[in-house]
This record gives C-alpha cells, structure tokens and sequence, in this order.
C-alpha cells in the first residue's frame, strides 16, 4: 500500500523547546521509529513542515543585521524554504536510515510548488513569518523592505500570503523514485512557493507560505496514494475540543467535516486536506497522532475521512 505521512512542525520541533539542532534531532529519530514500522511494510512518501526552522533562520538573518550594523538585504523566503527541506530531509534521512535496512533507498527532493498570481491569498497576506518586532520598528522595516506587518499578541510580524498549491515541478523525479522501491521525502514546507512570469516562460520564487497540509495533499494525490495521514500532536479530530463535552470522531464523510468550524491555523487546514483528498481520490485520509501510527494504518486510531459511507461515527 502506498501510504504518504505528512508530519506537522511539532515532530521535529516540539512547543515551548529551544530550537537547537540535538533538539531537532532526537524529535526526528522518536519520529523515524514510527515511520519505520510503515516503511518496512508499505511505500512511504513523506512531507513535513518547516515553520520553526524558517522562523529560526529569520531570526539569524536579523541577528546577522545588527551585528553588522548596516542594512543587509533579508534572505527571500523561497530560499529560506530551501534551505530548511535540506536541513530536514538530510536529518530525516539519516535517522530513518538507522532504523532500516542499509539497502532501502532514501531521498529528499528539493521540490518547487507553482502557485496563482491570481490566488485571492495575494490581496490578503495572512501567514505570520521570521521574528518578532514592536511597532516602530516593524513600521521601519515594512518601509524599507516593502513588507506587510500586522499585530502578532503585543508585538507585530511580517505576514505573507498563503496560496493555494497548484502544481509539483518535480513530480516526474517524484514518481520514478517511487517506482524504484525509494522512500520519497518531498514538498517540504508546503514546497518551496514559485510563479511564472507574464511571459509564462520564466520561473521564479515568491514571498508566500504554502500550507503543508494542502500541498501534501495535492502530492498524495499525484502519486496515487491509498492513504493520507496527517501525523499531529493529537490521537484524532475533536468536536468542542477543550471542553467537558469534547468528543472524538473516529469516522466521517467529508461533507459533514467541512460543515464544522475549526481553529484555520491548526486543525483547520489538516481537515480542508483530510477533505479534498478524500473527495477527489475516493481514498482515505487520517488524522492522528504519529505515536499511533500502526494504529490508524489498521483503522484503530485517528480519525478517518472517508466518501465510503455518510454521517459521523464516534469513538
């Protein structure tokens, strides 16, 4: 069975820790254990997302800046992007390469995703990226740098747009890879955000985020995937979460998941792509916690979003 896993940020840097590279490291091997269990059984595909990691870089960037005392022009976030699929798949390479055999085939492929220059997200930026700043300061570099800030809590952030993915440049590598037994690490961070010039003819990376979930998705379903899990820091999609009266869904059609209201910035966007993904494959896709695992490939664990039958079925 052809299964892709989408990790969320908190496997590889968990809330509240340092964003030191041995911390990454021991979230990635507690991570590798258990996508080990699906890759000694199955064809795994992997993505992840990298938030964290961009943030981290960002702040260098900014350190770097003061410490020079002179204005140095910021990495633009597409090579940021880059940067940490590298640093990400290299670790998860590894890791996951200690724990099977020395014969399976790991790659990560640096993966460019295309996006609309029409998207309805570029009249809107709403994704918080890089550091923190006060107001006067974020004013400044919004002028110099031809940002967007908005009010983060009591501080204020850069915000990009967060369009929507619309097509994997490197699916052809994508696919070979998989048809020769390789475990496949790709769209890293949603996939490093890209767009046509006018011409059509010119390629070049823009100032956005995509969100993992969706392009993990659209990877899931370009590869023909017969399932799609959303490994989170939760064994599986709650209603009234928080709550006495917080219940567990363990099966649903997706007409009924999309009519309820979640939180866009967590649990929203993994159930729009549990959703689109079980609409447009007839397939299956999960959302659960990565411990359980084995336990949501054998429709134990997590919740199941499925067009096989409708209403809810609960834990």
């Amino acid at each position: 069975m052809r299964i892709v896993v989408a990790l969320g940020g908190n496997a590889l840097q968990k809330r509240g820790e340092p964003m030191t590279a041995e911390n990454q490291r021991i979230n990635v091997q507690i991570a590798a254990k258990q996508l080990a269990k699906v890759a000694k059984e199955h064809e795994l595909v992997m993505a992840h997302g990298n938030g964290p990691q961009v943030g981290l870089l960002g702040l260098q960037n900014d350190a770097y800046a003061r410490h020079v005392d002179a204005k140095v022009t910021p990495y633009p976030l597409d090579v940021l992007g880059a940067e940490t699929q590298g640093m990400i798949g290299y670790m998860i390479q590894q890791e996951l390469g200690n724990e099977l055999p020395a014969e399976k085939p790991i790659a990560t492929i640096l993966t460019q995703v295309e996006v609309d220059a029409n998207d309805q997200a570029f009249k809107n930026p709403t994704k918080f990226v890089g550091p923190v700043y006060d107001q006067a300061e974020s004013e400044r570099l919004a002028k110099e740098n031809g940002w967007v800030v908005k009010a983060d809590g009591k501080y204020f952030r850069r915000v990009v747009p967060s369009p929507k993915p619309k097509r994997i440049f490197e699916i052809r590598p994508i696919k070979w890879l998989i048809e020769k037994g390789t475990i496949v690490i790709a769209v890293g961070g949603g996939g490093i955000p890209t767009m046509f010039d006018q011409s059509g003819k010119k390629l070049s990376g823009i100032a956005a985020v995509i969100d993992k979930d969706l392009a993990s998705c659209l990877l899931a379903r370009e590869v023909n995937a017969e399932y799609f899990l959303i490994a989170t820091d939760v064994t599986a999609v709650f209603v009234d979460w928080g709550t006495p009266q917080a219940r567990a869904i363990k099966m649903i059609h997706p007409d009924e998941l999309s009519r309820m209201a979640f939180d866009a910035g967590s649990m929203g966007a993994k159930v729009d792509a549990a959703c689109e993904f079980a609409r447009l494959s007839g397939k299956r896709a999960v959302i659960g916690a990565l411990e359980d695992i084995d336990k949501i490939i054998h429709g134990q664990a997590g919740t199941i979003v499925s067009t096989e039958k409708a209403g809810i079925e609960w834990y």
